[in-house]
């Protein structure tokens, strides 16, 4: 698994262990910590392998790959992965997220391993304002994290094509928060964080004096900005359902989304975070960032029907757990950056 040590993939790493199956972590730890995986050990009383390699590293993924196989399937998370960050340094999203891409998938072929589920993104979206987002859309993006995105998707389509013997789910993923419920793992990125609820939680946690919404006069039930929040549970529980998928399908390649195809608002989910919590959050409103759209949120019905999946835990639920997370351990957890 690329990237298990990070946030969604330590998550899908606890839950891989529980349902039976064995997994190895490849992470190169540029933003994620080591201590995530004594956490991931204690969690599933496993010493599971790692790997600390980074995958434009060709030849120490290879080996890495020979000495730990053989592999049934690669579950695909190492990427560059802040929006705000790829446009400031859009050369180094596209040289680690394309180049690492390219070699795994070059690794894998030569070890005859063809069974691929790849961490998508529902940036692919772009712009496109016609939620509930169904997987049928035309990919396209806004920033050079997406883009990456729709570019890996099409090289994974283009493998598929040229042979089919692969089978490879690709999963958009929509905005995943919360922790896992024991308070072990949580959103713990080693570079600044830029998203929604670790900034909640410094406010809450009083490292950040308020919150900064960006927009506050969009098309919505209270003028903040919609989207489809998942819990990182329910998320982890979504790659092991494809990767049960893909041993049956007859299809090359497939796509779902992973959401709860729910709109919640950014001041919603404030609201619910601040009485789970107990704590004030203060915020203001300002400008709206370029590219934004009103209203985002997905059609899970494919994924619900084909991999008999379905995100079941509401907001109040990744509200409570996320909280549990930052406050057990908010020096390692909400030290960082700023929205």
């Amino acid at each position: 698994m690329t990237g298990g040590a990070g946030y969604i993939g330590s998550h899908t790493v606890v839950q891989l262990v529980a349902a039976g199956h064995e997994a190895v972590i490849v992470d190169n730890f540029c933003n994620s910590k080591r201590s995530v995986v004594d956490r991931i050990r204690s969690l599933t009383a496993q010493k599971v392998g790692v790997y600390e390699i980074d995958l434009r590293d060709e030849v120490a993924l290879a080996d890495a790959v020979v000495r730990s196989g053989p592999f049934d399937a690669v579950i695909h998370f190492a990427g560059l992965k802040s929006v705000q960050h790829s446009v400031e340094l859009p050369l180094e999203y596209y040289n680690n997220n394309l180049i690492s891409t390219i070699n795994l998938l070059g690794v894998m072929q030569r070890n005859a391993i063809t069974t691929l589920v790849f961490s998508s993104s529902a940036t692919v979206y772009g712009s496109n304002p016609a939620s509930p987002l169904t997987e049928s859309l035309h990919p396209s993006a806004t920033n050079p994290y997406g883009w990456t995105k729709v570019f890996i998707e099409q090289i994974l389509r283009d493998v598929a094509l040229a042979d089919p013997s692969w089978r490879v789910g690709i999963l958009r993923y929509f905005n995943p928060v919360g922790a896992h419920p024991s308070g072990l793992l949580g959103e713990d990125p080693s570079l600044a964080a830029t998203n929604l609820m670790p900034i909640i939680a410094r406010v809450a946690l009083g490292t950040v004096d308020k919150l900064r919404i960006f927009g506050g006069d969009y098309d919505t039930a209270d003028g903040t900005g919609v989207r489809d929040y998942i819990h990182v549970q329910d998320l982890a529980s979504g790659h092991l359902a494809a990767l049960k998928r893909l041993t049956t399908t007859d299809r090359s390649i497939d796509t779902w989304n992973l959401g709860t195809g729910r709109g919640t608002s950014v001041l919603q989910l404030l609201r619910t975070f601040e009485q789970v919590s107990g704590k004030a959050v203060p915020y203001e409103i300002i400008d709206r960032r370029p590219g934004d759209v009103a209203t985002s949120f997905a059609d899970p019905s494919y994924a619900q029907r084909d991999l008999s999946w379905r995100a079941g835990m509401s907001i109040a639920d990744m509200c409570a757990d996320a909280w549990r997370w930052y406050r057990a351990d908010p020096s390692e957890t909400a030290a960082h950056g700023t929205d």
